[in-house]
């Protein structure tokens, strides 16, 4: 039988359920409602379900995917429905559907981000930002498990795919961003704690990150 997949937001207090946490939370909701899912083989059987692009922590999003087997309790029609009556506040099922494209064809993502500051200085910090990321390189640590130095180093600007809007308003700075998918990824935090060691002068008080679509190769909506 084919896997399906389901679309999903995740908004609110509900930012704040790590991923892991999440993926509880969508097999409880499975047995809530009544809806038989498929299960691997073997002694100890747990349900299959798959989630590609995991949400870090703390980040919303409109266009989170999930991929798992549907056997029996109701009809991809009804799914959201039901799923929706037994989960918590925040997470809304929006469609379920037949699983299309694989998930390597992921491609890149696009957010968007707010960051506030103290004073007049998101006009400044918005120019700062546009000549980062208009740089030939820009050489980043990330943590890493793999290297026995815990760290590698990470040139950031191959990652970014576009930045397709620098706005400051007030105190504030919008940015919308078309970043690397996987293979490698790229995280909107790890790019901003870039910016802040590159200009700790524009350390935002607050700041949040919105992925607002899924895109493939050729930049389309990936479902």
């Amino acid at each position: 039988m084919p896997d399906q997949r389901i679309l999903f937001s995740k908004s609110g207090t509900a930012k704040y359920i790590s991923h892991l946490d999440l993926m509880h939370t969508m097999e409880r909701a499975f047995l809530r409602a009544g809806i038989t899912i498929r299960h691997t083989a073997g002694f100890h059987p747990h349900p299959y379900v798959s989630i590609p692009l995991p949400l870090p922590l703390g980040f919303s999003s409109q266009c989170e995917l999930m991929e798992f087997g549907l056997e029996e309790g109701c009809t991809m029609e009804e799914l959201p429905q039901k799923m929706n009556q037994v989960l918590p506040a925040g997470i809304v099922i929006h469609d379920c559907y037949e699983g299309g494209l694989p998930f390597r064809a992921l491609c890149f993502v696009r957010y968007d981000i707010f960051l506030e500051f103290d004073g007049n200085l998101a006009q400044a910090a918005g120019e700062a930002f546009q000549e980062l990321v208009s740089r030939d390189h820009f050489i980043v640590q990330k943590r890493s498990k793999k290297s026995k130095r815990g760290f590698t180093e990470v040139d950031l600007i191959p990652l970014i795919e576009g930045v397709e809007t620098v706005q400051a308003q007030g105190d504030t700075l919008s940015l919308t961003l078309l970043l690397q998918a996987q293979n490698p990824g790229l995280s909107p935090s790890v790019l901003l704690q870039g910016f802040q060691t590159a200009y700790p002068s524009f350390v935002p008080v607050y700041s949040s990150c919105h992925r607002r679509e899924i895109l493939d190769q050729e930049k389309n909506v990936y479902r």
